[in-house]
């Protein structure tokens, strides 16, 4: 599948410049980046949450969790993870689980946790379980500039 469609056409038309890192089959974030030799802290994934009635996309770092009551207190009001099927319908030109940390391109108001802003360069699911996209933190800065920031992870 390489790069999804509707991802693709967005960094064209956002000038992002990247590169292309294709991988072996990996089902997981954590895999994903032993898989390429990249420290987690530098892998973005995007978790779909649920927020009164309407989808979002959290960006965390692969070697990070959740912390729901984080959340909770910088949105407001009631937030929970997406189920698959909903995931599905959103992301209907990627994998099954592999949601590119780009909430924009998908319609998705986006919010950011703090600890991905240290890292010198970014690496994110492409829209499959075999393809990275890998940007410099300028890059990445500019796809989420519009987003909300705040500290809504822990490390495992």
């Amino acid at each position: 599948m390489a790069i999804a469609p509707t991802l693709q056409k967005y960094l064209a038309a956002e000038n992002i410049q990247y590169e292309v890192v294709p991988h072996e089959l990996s089902m997981t974030s954590t895999r994903t980046a032993e898989a390429c030799h990249i420290p987690g802290d530098r892998l973005a994934k995007g978790v779909v949450l649920r927020r009164d009635g309407e989808y979002m996309l959290a960006i965390l770092p692969a070697s990070h969790h959740l912390r729901p009551s984080e959340l909770k207190t910088i949105l407001g009001g009631n937030v929970h993870m997406a189920q698959e099927t909903e995931i599905g319908e959103l992301f209907r030109d990627c994998a099954h689980g592999a949601v590119p940390a780009v909430g924009k391109c998908y319609g998705l108001d986006t919010i950011v946790d703090d600890s991905i802003e240290a890292q010198p360069d970014i690496y994110m699911e492409a829209g499959d379980h075999e393809t990275l996209l890998h940007m410099g933190h300028a890059q990445f800065a500019r796809l989420t500039a519009n987003a909300l920031h705040g500290r809504f992870s822990a490390h495992d």
